[in-house]
């Protein structure tokens, strides 16, 4: 068997209001070097061509060129069937894969069949928790006492990795996964569920849904357990809409009586 490649036309590097337009260049730079093409800029704060052009050179006009710009990151994220979110925080409550090679590893098998964006924050705070909660993975760049990179310098760090994983291990299959458009539609059908049937708590059910998303990331859900896991979801908002009914018809009839 042929030992198996990233494909690294499946990856995007998506950047979350950037601040300042030198970083959006340099970090097309550093993809451009490591093949890496495609960028997708969400809500930037300056996009002034001239000073993006002016880091990224002429080597990377064409990752410019062709640059997303959306309005808000869940419109960015939406057609994605794996997120990677980058963060230099760790805890009990992140499940984090330790270094960017490991990363690349895993992605090996996955970049066959599925889009990839490696989703990074503003340069001053880094993702939100919000954000995080867009991500089916984080990833850590491990670093001595200063924790803090340049933004075109952790995308680099994160580009080399993928670049340098090409054809060093046997990747097994990977069917294609949920993009983000329908895991965020399963979310949402679920907890207006788990509301419905007192499950979860109504005055603030997003907190309660912590726990179940980190659930659901852990099984890496593909398109069609998504749709099984909607379907199941609607009958059981059928059957306690026939339960409620029954039970009304009941009532009715016993008064009558």
């Amino acid at each position: 068997m042929t030992p198996a490649a990233i494909e690294l036309d499946n990856i995007a590097i998506v950047l979350n209001r950037p601040r300042y337009p030198e970083n959006i260049g340099a970090a097309a730079r550093a993809m451009r070097n490591m093949g890496v093409k495609r960028l997708v800029v969400v809500a930037p704060q300056d996009c002034d061509l001239t000073r993006i052009l002016k880091m990224a050179t002429h080597a990377a006009i064409d990752v410019i060129e062709d640059m997303q710009v959306c309005d808000t990151l869940g419109e960015a994220l939406s057609a994605f069937n794996l997120v990677v979110g980058t963060t230099a925080r760790l805890g009990r409550q992140r499940a984090v894969i330790e270094s960017p090679a490991k990363l690349a590893r895993e992605l090996i098998p996955i970049t066959r069949n599925n889009t990839v964006a490696v989703l990074f924050g503003p340069e001053d705070r880094g993702l939100t928790n919000e954000d995080i909660r867009l991500c089916q993975w984080l990833v850590n760049i491990p670093t001595a006492e200063f924790s803090s990179l340049n933004l075109a310098q952790a995308v680099m760090v994160i580009c080399y990795e993928l670049f340098c994983a090409n054809r060093q291990t046997r990747g097994a299959y990977a069917p294609r996964l949920a993009n983000r458009h329908e895991l965020d539609g399963m979310y949402e059908q679920v907890k207006e569920i788990l509301v419905r049937i007192n499950y979860i708590n109504p005055e603030n059910p997003d907190y309660w849904m912590a726990g179940i998303r980190r659930f659901f990331t852990r099984l890496q859900l593909r398109a069609k357990e998504v749709s099984i896991i909607r379907g199941i979801c609607r009958q059981i908002d059928w059957y306690a809409g026939k339960c409620f009914e029954d039970g009304r018809k009941k009532r009715e009839q016993g008064s009558c009586g």
